[in-house]
């Protein structure tokens, strides 16, 4: 068999294998949102307490995002995602043990790895996929949003399954990463010699100085605050408005599902488009209008409510991702500007569920979320209008020194 013919076969098993990588980065979050009312049942939390729980791995992810390039440099992307996979499966099953200690630390773990993964993966596509970038990159956001609405759908129906105990539906979400700990150990493990030939992510200089990868930051991290309210406040939102924990939760899976197919079309649209702006203030008023109507509108409504929701929450976060490729010369500035959109913009995103339960603390109710939804919508479609001019950022990778030739 031809070289060409084996990189070809090399090239889509690591596109395989980073989609059942990417499946593994949001069940997280749905997981624990169907079962918050069990959860806090189960341990007495207070709804500060809870909202905490819900914020934990989006701060996290805020704080951990930093060192995926770092880590990138020592040990290469490839490895640096199998330490990924060890993460989150290890925290996972943790939530289901050590009864407190175990959720908060299991979460915590898993908020770590995701924040890794999350700057990773679009270094990766800049890199082997250039010349197929829009696609590999709707493909992976919908494998991402895939495994977000299997987990909203099934969470609570394996709980009555297992006997009711919370703990166990928890932890059965290791499962899916234990699998994809198997199918990403061969990359891996093939790219251990590649220590040169652009392999490991170089230092950028000049990045924290340019505007545009602030609105690229900034767009990032408001459209995350919306999706984490969707991700850890939906179901029990519409618990509180009296639906049936098993209904709340298959509304969010169908918004969450629904991502799946704007999350592939949208950056195919983006990459067609010199400008993005128009798409990014679009997608910001369906669904921040979707979100909000969910919250104050009629019940008969939440239903197609949900549905526009989905589209639109699935469309910008696409197109936040889109971004960083669109706007960075090379790999090593996209995932340079991926840790610094996701450290900065993940530590904002966890305002958005954080406040959330603030605001149900104080209110008894979640009617006055509604404003809080309004002004993150406001704020998401001006950085995106600045975001999505057609410019690169002006950052600049800085080569390795060659090392002395031996004596």
């Amino acid at each position: 068999m031809s070289g060409a013919r084996v990189s070809t076969w090399g090239r889509w098993l690591t596109a395989a294998s980073l989609l059942l990588l990417a499946a593994n980065l949001r069940p997280l979050f749905p997981s624990t949102a169907v079962l918050l009312p069990d959860i806090s049942r189960g341990l007495g939390l207070s709804a500060a307490a809870s909202g905490y729980l819900t914020t934990l791995p989006v701060l996290c992810m805020g704080i951990f995002a930093p060192f995926a390039p770092r880590c990138a440099q020592r040990i290469g992307i490839e490895r640096t995602l199998l330490l990924v996979l060890l993460l989150i499966t290890t925290g996972t099953a943790l939530r289901g043990a050590f009864d407190a200690v175990g959720l908060f630390l299991g979460t915590a773990l898993a908020g770590a790895g995701i924040a890794l993964g999350n700057v990773l993966l679009p270094s990766l596509v800049k890199r082997d996929f250039a010349d197929r970038a829009a696609l590999m990159t709707g493909l992976y956001t919908m494998s991402l949003v895939g495994g977000a609405a299997l987990a909203a759908a099934t969470t609570l129906p394996l709980m009555h399954k297992l006997g009711d105990q919370w703990t166990l539906s928890l932890a059965i979400w290791a499962v899916p990463g234990i699998l994809a700990l198997f199918a990403w150990s061969p990359v891996a493990w093939r790219a251990g010699s590649h220590h040169t030939n652009g392999r490991h992510i170089l230092p950028v200089q000049g990045l924290r100085r340019d505007r545009l990868a602030w609105a690229v930051t900034l767009f990032m991290g408001l459209q995350s605050a919306l999706a984490y309210c969707v991700l850890g406040w939906m179901a029990p939102i519409l618990r509180d408005r009296g639906l049936s924990g098993t209904e709340a939760g298959l509304v969010t899976s169908v918004s969450i599902l629904l991502q799946v197919a704007s999350c592939l079309l949208t950056p195919l649209l983006a990459s067609r488009w010199r400008d993005q702006r128009g798409l990014a203030v679009g997608l910001t008023v369906v669904a921040t209008f979707a979100l909000i109507g969910m919250v104050l509108g009629p019940r008969w409504a939440i239903w197609p409510l949900a549905v526009i929701q989905g589209i639109g929450q699935g469309g910008l976060f696409a197109l936040a991702l889109m971004l960083i490729v669109l706007r960075s010369h090379d790999a090593h500035v996209a995932a340079h500007l991926s840790s610094m959109a996701q450290a900065t913009g993940y530590v904002l995103a966890a305002s958005g569920p954080l406040l959330i339960g603030v605001l149900y603390a104080w209110t008894g109710g979640f009617q006055a979320a509604a404003g809080l939804l309004g002004a993150l919508g406001l704020c998401t479609a001006l950085a995106g209008w600045q975001a999505g001019r057609n410019a690169l950022v002006q950052a600049r990778s800085i080569p390795e020194s060659p090392k002395p030739a031996a004596a």
